[in-house]
């Protein structure tokens, strides 16, 4: 499927972004393990969730829905085998941390994804598991793969790189083995499933890059609200950004510390964005965003640290970049290179097309600001993230720009164009 992007003159208008997709995920999970029925409002609708969500109905859980609300009733950390394989579709989070689960579950699962799923990394999840006591076999670093779970042994593991992923995948396991379960990070992660599990009723402590968690905590059914997604909302924070005149309001975006480092870092480029009415939905911090267009960015360096509170936001503001005053380095994101695409490669190849000055680098890129994009025909590479960044990167363009591939937008923000249409003036 192919878009064009025109440019308008500005952005305007309030919007509330669709519900957070890592805290939708969680919500279902953590539901299903949980006593009682868990009701998640807000949550978002788009096939990476739904690949969780059906993938937890294969193994006996029964999930309803119901206009904005789901109810998940849960199975009191007792799944059922599945009769066929599990598909957890373009889904990194529904195959990584459903790895956790089904270490404990004393049943043989086999999980299944796409083209680009079957090739992203998976060993980084399988040895602490393997660790703990699970057998899990496979060919190779990837998926389809095959485990076996049981009885799981607690585990002290020290992360060679940051990532929530791998983190939320012991400490799932963490709750069916005997004793505490431990994970440092040599950086913070999002730490949605901590703050989650301790809302459900889990034993858990937290500490800067520590977590622990007790096996065998009795979870409760809970109700969640969840906040808008920041880094959905982040490709219009850009986008009104970088128009002079706009004026954006996101509301009930959600703020948390571990993931806000793209306001952090639009704010330190010079970026006009304030936070409203900052409040608490459960336990997850929420505001609302306002971003006026028309202050001019400087480049910035972004590494280190940073890097884990805004990996999914990084190709958007590297369209960010193209725009401001100066160099932009991004480095210490080899982790992008393993995502749906290659997005320091891909980037780079797309927005070169554009007109952009920007070069990869083994863990980033470099980004030569002030170029004034020209419309062109360029490609998602199967990619969701690629696909609404260079829409973005579109908007700020002359003439038209035309993106092949863009249907990949519907495995995490369905409704991108509709919304985006919506704030634009011609």
């Amino acid at each position: 499927m192919q878009i064009i992007i025109a440019a308008p003159k500005k952005l305007k208008g309030a919007l509330r972004v669709p519900g957070d997709k890592s805290i939708t995920h969680r919500a279902l999970l953590i539901g299903a393990l949980a006593e009682g029925v868990t009701e998640v409002k807000g949550f978002l609708k788009a096939e990476d969730c739904r690949s969780t969500m059906e993938c937890l109905r294969s193994l006996g859980v029964m999930i309803t829905e119901s206009g904005e609300k789901l109810q998940v009733r849960g199975c009191k950390m007792d799944l059922q085998a599945a009769g066929t394989p599990l598909y957890a579709g373009n889904s990194g989070t529904t195959a990584r941390l459903l790895l956790g689960i089904l270490a404990g579950q004393p049943f043989k699962s086999t999980v299944i994804g796409d083209q680009s799923l079957s090739k992203r990394p998976m060993k980084r999840v399988v040895e602490p598991l393997l660790q703990m006591g699970a057998e899990i076999t496979s060919e190779g670093d990837h998926l389809p793969l095959t485990i076996h779970g049981g009885r799981l042994r607690a585990l002290t593991y020290n992360m060679p790189q940051a990532s929530a992923q791998v983190k939320s995948a012991v400490l799932l396991a963490g709750l069916f083995a005997t004793g505490q379960t431990v994970v440092i990070e040599p950086a913070a992660s999002r730490n949605h499933t901590e703050l989650m599990l301790k809302l459900f009723g889990a034993e858990i402590e937290s500490a800067e890059c520590r977590v622990m968690v007790k096996g065998r905590s009795v979870l409760k059914g809970s109700s969640i609200q969840v906040p808008g997604d920041i880094s959905s909302a982040a490709f219009y924070m850009v986008a009104a950004a970088l128009m002079p005149g706009s004026a954006v309001l996101l509301k009930g975006v959600g703020v948390n510390p571990t993931r806000s480092g793209v306001i952090e870092v639009l704010q330190r480029m010079g970026a006009d964005l304030e936070l409203k009415d900052q409040r608490n939905w459960g336990m997850e911090p929420v505001a609302d965003i306002m971003v006026r267009g028309g202050a001019p960015l400087s480049g910035a360096t972004i590494a280190g640290s940073m890097i884990p509170r805004l990996i999914d936001e990084l190709p958007v503001l590297a369209v960010a970049a193209t725009a401001a005053n100066g160099r932009t380095v991004i480095r210490d994101a080899r982790e992008l290179r393993v995502k749906e695409s290659d997005r320091i490669a891909a980037l780079c190849s797309e927005l070169r097309k554009l007109g952009a000055q920007i070069n990869d680098t083994e863990d980033g890129m470099i980004i030569e600001g002030g170029s004034q994009l020209k419309g062109a025909t360029v490609d998602s590479h199967g990619d969701h993230r690629i696909a609404m960044s260079l829409a973005i990167a579109g908007l700020t363009a002359s003439g038209d720009t035309i993106i092949d591939g863009a249907e990949v937008i519907a495995i995490s923000y369905p409704q991108f164009m509709a919304d985006l249409r919506s704030l634009t003036v011609f």
